[in-house]
C-alpha cells in the first residue's frame, strides 16, 4: 500500500499548489455563477415592466395571462456555503496507478475550494478518517492551502469516519449549502448517511475507484488484508472485489448527484461534463 505522504506528496509545496489552482481554472471553465459552486438568484415576484427594465426579464406567463407586460424580479444573488468532505481512510490509499484516489481527493477538494472562493462562496472543509477535523466556512484562500498542506501528510492507517463526517457536517451547515462528498464509499452504511441530506442540501458525490478494487488482474489465488479494518481473506485475481455500481444506483434513488471517477482514466473532462449538465438542470429550474 502506498502511504498518503507518498501518494500525496509527489509534488513539492509550489508545485502542488500550482497544480490546484490549474485545476480550479479548468472546473471554472465555461460555468457560470450557477448551484454548481453555491450561487443562486430567488424568485420574489413579478412586475409590470418599466422604460429600461431588460427585455429578457420579462415574465412571458404573466404577461400573456394579464396582456400586459410584466419583468420578473429576484433577490439579491445568494452565495450558499460549500462543504467539502474528504475521506482520509487506509482505503484511499491503496493504489495501482501513481495518482491514488486520496492524492486525487486532495487535489479535487482543492480545486473545488479555490474555485468557490472564485465566486464568493465560503468553502468549509472537513476530514473524515480517525483524527477527524475541520475548518469552518471561509473565503480565505490561505487557510484552504494551509488546510490542505495538512491533509497531504495525514496519518497512514486510519478507519473510515464518512459518516460522522457527514453528520458533522450537518450540524456545521446551518442553512442550506452544497456539500460535496469525495469518497471510495467504502464505508458501510455511508450511502445511507448521505441519502438524507440531499432533502436539506445540495449533495454531490465524487466517488472515485481505482482498477485494482474491480479485481481481474490476472493473478491467481491471493491472500489479502482490507486496509481499514486489518481483516484478512482469500481471493483470486480473476474475482471481483467490489460492485462500485451499487453506490450509484442507491444514490439515484435518494436524488443525490453521483459521478464515479476512474483514476486510470482521464477523469477531468468527464467531470467537467457532469458539472455543466448539473449546472443547465439547475438553471432550467429556476
Amino acid at each position: 500500500m502506498l502511504s498518503k505522504l507518498d501518494s500525496v506528496a509527489q509534488l513539492d509545496e509550489r508545485q502542488f499548489a500550482l497544480s490546484v489552482r490549474r485545476l480550479a481554472d479548468s472546473l471554472s471553465y465555461g460555468s457560470d455563477n450557477s448551484p454548481f459552486l453555491g450561487a443562486g438568484i430567488e424568485y420574489v415576484q413579478s412586475r409590470l415592466y418599466q422604460l429600461g427594465d431588460p427585455i429578457k426579464s420579462i415574465d412571458w406567463r404573466v404577461t400573456a395571462r394579464t396582456g400586459k407586460p410584466h419583468v420578473k424580479q429576484y433577490e439579491a444573488p445568494k452565495r450558499m456555503p460549500v462543504y467539502l468532505l474528504v475521506d482520509t481512510s487506509a482505503s484511499m490509499c491503496v493504489s495501482s496507478r501513481p495518482m491514488s484516489k486520496y492524492a486525487w481527493a486532495v487535489q479535487l477538494a482543492g480545486g473545488l475550494a479555490l474555485a468557490a472562493i472564485g465566486r464568493l462562496s465560503p468553502v468549509g472543509l472537513v476530514a473524515c478518517g480517525d483524527e477527524a477535523y475541520q475548518l469552518r466556512p471561509s473565503l480565505s484562500r490561505l487557510q484552504i492551502m494551509q488546510w490542505l498542506h495538512r491533509l497531504r501528510r495525514h496519518r497512514l492507517d486510519e478507519r473510515t469516519s464518512l459518516s460522522a463526517g457527514l453528520r458533522l457536517t450537518e450540524t456545521m451547515a446551518v442553512n442550506r449549502s452544497l456539500i460535496i462528498v469525495l469518497s471510495d464509499l467504502h464505508e458501510p452504511g455511508a450511502v445511507a448517511t448521505i441519502k438524507p441530506l440531499a432533502g436539506k442540501h445540495d449533495v454531490i458525490v465524487l466517488h472515485l475507484i481505482d482498477p485494482a478494487e474491480r479485481g481481474r488482474l490476472g493473478a491467481g489465488f491471493l491472500r489479502a488484508r482490507e486496509a481499514e479494518t486489518g481483516a484478512a481473506f482469500t481471493t483470486t485475481g480473476r474475482a471481483r472485489w467490489t460492485d462500485d455500481a451499487a453506490p450509484a444506483h442507491e444514490l439515484k434513488g435518494g436524488q443525490v448527484d453521483h459521478v464515479r471517477l476512474q483514476t486510470d482514466q482521464p477523469f477531468l473532462p468527464h467531470l467537467r461534463a457532469f458539472l455543466r449538465k448539473r449546472d443547465s438542470r439547475a438553471r432550467a429550474a429556476r
